[in-house]
């Protein structure tokens, strides 16, 4: 849950400190979901051009992670915890390298989540407060990317 709090306006303040949202409609066939109960009435399926997908999440997740930790005044080695959406291990792997970041740093859920959509975010970062990994006083970046071609980080001060 969040809710509004006064900070002084340094990075020291906890909360959300920086957050980048991106979308290129040009790519909104390679990942979206086929109907919806608002658009045909069904579930409808999901489609994905993987090969694709893969190539564009790596590149657009690591530039917006890197954007987004830069904004705030920070380094990616600045960062204890990376928690990003449960895509895939390839993807959180590709990622982790092309910002240099080691694994030992990401909060991976697939072996238990496994990919949960919007979810896996929360899912990983509960499991993470938990089991005791992130800790009050923690720069966290998470990262997600979607459908129609849609990705984004936050950053915050746990």
């Amino acid at each position: 849950m969040l809710r509004a709090a006064d900070g002084k306006g340094t990075t020291d303040d906890r909360g959300i400190l920086c957050c980048r949202l991106r979308s290129d409609g040009r790519y909104h066939d390679k990942l979206y979901v086929d109907g919806g109960p608002s658009t045909t009435g069904t579930v409808g399926h999901l489609r994905m051009e993987g090969r694709e997908v893969f190539k564009h999440a790596v590149t657009n997740i690591a530039s917006v992670m890197d954007e987004t930790i830069k904004a705030a005044g920070f380094k990616p080695d600045d960062i204890q915890w990376f928690v990003p959406h449960q895509a895939n291990r390839r993807i959180l792997e590709g990622t982790a390298k092309k910002l240099g970041v080691p694994e030992s740093r990401i909060v991976m859920t697939l072996d238990r989540h496994g990919n949960t959509s919007a979810a896996s975010i929360p899912l990983a970062f509960d499991l993470a407060v938990r089991d005791g990994r992130i800790k009050r006083g923690d720069l966290v970046l998470m990262e997600a990317m979607g459908g129609g071609f849609t990705w984004g980080a936050v950053l915050a001060r746990f």
